[in-house]
């Protein structure tokens, strides 16, 4: 029987080894399924559907029609990135609740970290961002 690591002597959770580095600036940028848009994903789990990654968009690009089915967390690292209700710009925070729908867009380009619970259904039928990049 294992135990679990709650459970552990604090010098065993010390030496258990359950931090996963990422390098993202050694990672290249991937294509998205959206023109002008990449990704470097610093985290998926397909089984629960949670994910973590940067995007860049180009001056333009767009992010089609799409609702978030989880909870969506976005902080603007550079530019903005705006949809009908605001503008996100660089060092700051949105969060959108399940269920929120829009077309979110950069005008003059921006580079986010995005964090979801529930990969996002697009209308077109595109897949998820960290879903296309990761198969």
């Amino acid at each position: 029987m294992t135990a679990k690591l709650a459970d552990l002597p604090l010098e065993q959770k010390l030496a258990s080894g359950h931090s996963h580095l990422v390098d993202a600036a050694a990672m290249p940028w991937q294509p998205s399924p959206f023109p002008g848009i990449e990704v470097k994903v610093l985290y998926n789990d397909p089984a629960s559907g949670l994910s973590t990654m940067l995007v860049k968009l180009e001056p333009g690009a767009s992010v089609p029609l799409h609702e978030h089915v989880g909870l969506e967390q976005t902080y603007v690292l550079e530019g903005s990135l705006e949809d009908h209700e605001c503008a996100v710009t660089a060092g700051n925070f949105c969060w959108r609740d399940a269920g929120s729908i829009h077309v979110a867009h950069a005008p003059n380009g921006a580079l986010v970290l995005a964090m979801f619970t529930r990969p996002n259904r697009f209308y077109d039928e595109s897949p998820h961002m960290a879903d296309a990049v990761t198969a």
